[in-house]
């Protein structure tokens, strides 16, 4: 059974993750420039300037947050920010979009047109003080996510209809070409935000369908949830037994009677007792 995680409306939410230590979910409304979260005193949330997007955590006190220009180290405690390097910070037409760190320590961050321009987008990979491009020319990347064992990353280009799997060396970093691990185009399926589960079963949200689906390591569906919301943007797993799915969704695209007929959109749903997920890993700086 799917509910309600948190009634604040987010025209585009994104980038949820359960920070294991704090027993909390943090996430992101890109466009109104916030990250936000939810703990045992209520909701909190922070507003920081730019489009902001993802996060992972570093310590207790502190995650590393992308925004359209840099990767930050955000204090949570203070609410402060400082750059940890730029990120396409001469590029005024691009922002940050999907992330997730690396089961070696890494994070991957992506980058898009803010008005989805045809390859203006890439994904980088930020690993111990070093940022580097490792695929440059995609219009909206998305389903950033890894295997339990790190062997491999999955990542989508959402216009074209497809996730892509390349294997990792022992550091994380890209070792061969991509392939096409899931081809979703006959379907009319949109791939959005990803997340695996500890058994190596890729949860994917799947923009326009009100789902995330479930797809095991050989890329057959098993299973969808559905959520009141159209748009669902990205999932991740959490709570105390880390089984509990989460799910962002977005009011992006859609007009009057669009929202009118869905007036949960843009909220932040759960839906517990789905599958087991694992601990986001550390990101180390």
């Amino acid at each position: 059974m799917t509910d309600v995680f948190d009634d604040r409306i987010c025209t585009l939410g994104e980038g949820p993750f359960w920070h294991p230590t704090r027993g909390q979910l943090f996430w992101f409304d890109i466009t109104g420039n916030r990250l936000l979260t939810r703990h045992a005193d209520g909701p909190q949330e922070w507003h920081l300037g730019e489009n902001v997007s993802a996060a992972g955590w570093v310590d207790h006190d502190r995650l590393i947050v992308a925004s359209e220009t840099a990767l930050w180290r955000f204090d949570i405690v203070m609410g402060a920010s400082t750059r940890l390097c730029d990120l396409e910070a001469d590029n005024p037409a691009t922002r940050s979009n999907d992330g997730r760190a690396d089961p070696q320590g890494g994070f991957w961050i992506s980058t898009m047109g803010k008005t989805e321009e045809q390859g203006a987008g890439a994904i980088w990979r930020y690993h111990r003080g070093e940022l580097r491009k490792l695929f440059p020319g995609l219009t909206i990347p998305n389903a950033l996510c890894f295997d339990p064992g790190g062997r491999f990353a999955h990542f989508a280009d959402t216009t074209t209809g497809r996730v892509m799997q390349v294997s990792l060396d022992p550091h994380g970093w890209p070792d061969a070409e991509p392939r096409v691990f899931l081809d979703l185009v006959a379907e009319g399926l949109n791939p959005d935000g990803a997340v695996m589960d500890a058994d190596g079963v890729l949860w994917l949200a799947e923009w326009g369908a009100s789902r995330v689906s479930a797809y095991d390591p050989e890329g057959r569906r098993l299973r969808s949830v559905a959520f009141d919301a159209p748009h669902t943007s990205c999932p991740a797993f959490g709570g105390a037994d880390m089984a509990t799915l989460y799910c962002t969704t977005a009011l992006k695209g859609m007009n009057e009677a669009a929202c009118a007929a869905h007036p949960r959109a843009g909220m932040t749903f759960m839906a517990p007792g789905i599958a087991r997920g694992l601990p986001e890993p550390q990101v180390i700086l």
